[in-house]
């Protein structure tokens, strides 16, 4: 058994691989303010859930975005788990058998996201992750990670019109039927998720017109499979390929100790 932990900007990740298995996945909202007891104990009660005793787990991988919570979540599974986790960082990145360029800026998460891809493809590849910002990492298994472009995700825009305008509300992430709206909530939803599907397609044209060959295209990240008029250019959706990426990059790095 092994333990991954997925430190993001909304939620926190945890999910337990048995075998070639994620038997199972759960996720916290990332809070930054509760104390490092609240994690420990929630870790320590999932454990239990799962049947996870003392002995069980070979290693604990984690990768954080909000560097904050970083020593909170590392204790949390040190004292639920007795085990040492393995927090990914700069330095560990320039350890891997892929190349990454700029190591003390990436995320961790974008990195496993194309760690995985080159991994389990073996092809140059574009992984799109939506998330709290849209990622697109280009990466290709010989020249590594060739760069990222980033926008606001989804669900960020959907937030950002309701809160930082009087009289727009929060509204559900459907796609309408028209891209003319007829109520406020109609038009918010028409103008982000119909929107969003231009966006998408129009740069994943200009990121392979500046490739020299066909790159294959991966969509991730929790909203991937639920969106499908916006994922439908993709040859690929794997909801679960930051979480697989951390795995590989934590087995890659403790190859001589686990």
């Amino acid at each position: 058994m092994q333990l991954v932990v997925d430190i993001g900007n909304s939620n926190i990740v945890i999910a337990l691989r048995v075998g070639k298995d994620w038997q199972h996945i759960f996720r916290y909202e990332t809070k930054e303010d509760q104390p490092g007891l609240y994690y420990q104990n929630g870790l320590m009660s999932l454990l239990f859930e799962w049947g996870v005793h003392a002995g069980h787990l070979k290693s604990v991988t984690i990768s954080s975005v909000v560097p904050h919570l970083n020593q909170k979540i590392a204790d949390a599974v040190l004292h639920a788990t007795g085990i040492v986790p393995l927090l990914l960082n700069p330095g560990h990145l320039k350890q891997l058998d892929l190349k990454v360029p700029h190591a003390n800026e990436i995320g961790t998460d974008l990195v496993a996201n194309a760690y995985a891809a080159s991994k389990i493809w073996n092809q140059p590849c574009i992984v799109a992750d939506f998330g709290t910002a849209l990622t697109f990492t280009v990466v290709h298994p010989i020249e590594g990670i060739l760069g990222v472009t980033i926008v606001p995700g989804i669900k960020t825009a959907f937030g950002s019109l309701s809160d930082h305008t009087a009289q727009l509300p929060q509204v559900s992430l459907v796609r309408p039927a028209s891209a003319i709206g007829q109520n406020t909530a109609h038009a918010i939803q028409a103008g982000i998720l119909v929107g969003y599907e231009g966006l998408v397609r129009h740069l994943l044209t200009k990121i392979q017109d500046e490739l020299s060959e066909p790159y294959f295209t991966i969509a991730t990240g929790r909203l991937s499979e639920a969106l499908e008029n916006i994922t439908s250019p993709f040859d690929h959706i794997e909801k679960n390929l930051t979480i697989d990426g951390i795995l590989l990059m934590g087995n890659w790095l403790l190859k001589d100790t686990i």
